[in-house]
């Protein structure tokens, strides 16, 4: 059996309200987190930025399990998202290497079209 859940790093309060901080240096290639997804129904993720793109018509939303939903966007992030939507989960990876205290950051699949995006 998969560990379905893994995460090592720490939140904490940040100039967005809180973010992901690595609590030990991670190199390029290694996970930084992998979680659950879980389906939610009767919400608009257009509305809500903690909540997950989780269709590719842009239908579909889900929740993330531990910190999955506090990663903050940068347009040059350390860390990357891997989506598996048939299994509702997700993987974040370093992109490079990430120093122990430093944010760990990703993009968002779904900052051009979103609503709830258009202030960053």
């Amino acid at each position: 059996m998969t560990d379905l859940y893994e995460c090592y790093n720490i939140l904490k309060k940040c100039q967005y309200g809180y973010g992901v901080f690595a609590s030990r240096d991670i190199k390029q290639g290694e996970i930084v987190e992998k979680g659950v997804m879980y389906p939610l129904f009767n919400v608009d993720g257009n509305e809500n930025p903690h909540l997950f793109t989780w269709s590719s018509d842009k239908t579909k939303w889900a929740g993330g399990s531990g910190l999955l939903p506090f990663y903050n966007y940068s347009d040059n992030p350390n860390a990357e998202k891997e989506r598996d939507l048939d299994n509702y989960s997700l993987k974040v990876t370093a992109k490079k290497d990430i120093k122990k205290g430093e944010e760990i950051t990703t993009t968002y699949f779904s900052k051009k079209w979103r609503k709830c995006f258009t202030d960053f």
